[in-house]
């Protein structure tokens, strides 16, 4: 069943580690589909293998993603959809922008509290984060699942390394009404219940999670990067959520 907006909706997505916005191609064009404007954002360094990522900062980072918001025409609504690391950086949009968002949706990800930083252990030497074996991106608990080896191909050869600086800088937030925003977790390496079970006792990854106001949880059963292994199912669920 398609859900469709009363208004138009403007959803920026923001794709995680190593991608560019050519990773949601096949979720921006379903959505486009269904009425929706949609803008793909590749993130400062992410553009190419041969672009300069010394002095990439996780500032350039949030400060693209509130540009992408930025450009909502006034009659549409503007929907956030991070994906894996790039949700962490919606959500630090959302302290800088709350009034501007009608939702944010994170996939396979969620937000950061105040604080943290996604990789505290990166020495200020390390410049840029390159795309690990498969093997260890299992390891780290990235699970690959529905992922073809033509799918995986594309993964290894569009891949751009990540830069250090966002992965390394402490999120700063400062804006209360960030945990005001309606908030959506489509959950695809993990249930939902596990996620709210986190959320509900402070785990350090979901503590955030808890205090938002209105969160709804949306199970999508497959691996890390569901806009590859069930892009439709994956646009079906952002389009039901833009549309609450």
């Amino acid at each position: 069943m398609t859900h469709t907006a009363t208004t138009q909706t403007h959803i920026v997505l923001v794709p995680g580690f190593w991608l560019g916005a050519w990773a949601w191609e096949s979720v921006a064009a379903d959505l486009r589909g269904r009425g929706h404007h949609v803008t793909a954002v590749t993130l400062p360094g992410l553009d190419s293998i041969d672009t300069d990522r010394s002095s990439v900062s996780l500032d350039d980072h949030i400060s693209a993603v509130v540009t992408a918001v930025a450009a909502t025409p006034v009659s549409e609504r503007a929907v956030l959809v991070g994906h894996s690391g790039a949700g962490p950086v919606a959500y630090a949009a959302s302290d800088r922008i709350p009034d501007a968002l009608a939702r944010v949706i994170y996939v396979d990800s969620g937000p950061l509290q105040d604080g943290v930083a996604l990789r505290d252990d990166l020495g200020a030497s390390v410049t840029e984060l390159p795309l690990p074996s498969w093997s260890e991106l299992e390891a780290e608990g990235n699970s690959l699942e529905g992922l073809d080896e033509v799918m995986l191909e594309t993964f290894r050869s569009r891949a751009v390394p990540e830069p250090a600086g966002p992965a390394r800088d402490t999120f700063a937030l400062s804006d209360t009404r960030r945990l005001e925003v309606p908030t959506t977790v489509v959950c695809t390496s993990f249930p939902s219940e596990a996620i709210r079970q986190l959320a509900g006792v402070g785990h350090p990854m979901a503590v955030e999670l808890g205090r938002i106001a209105k969160v709804d949880y949306v199970d999508l059963p497959t691996g890390h990067w569901p806009m590859w292994s069930r892009p439709a199912d994956l646009a079906e669920e952002i389009d039901a959520a833009a549309a609450r």
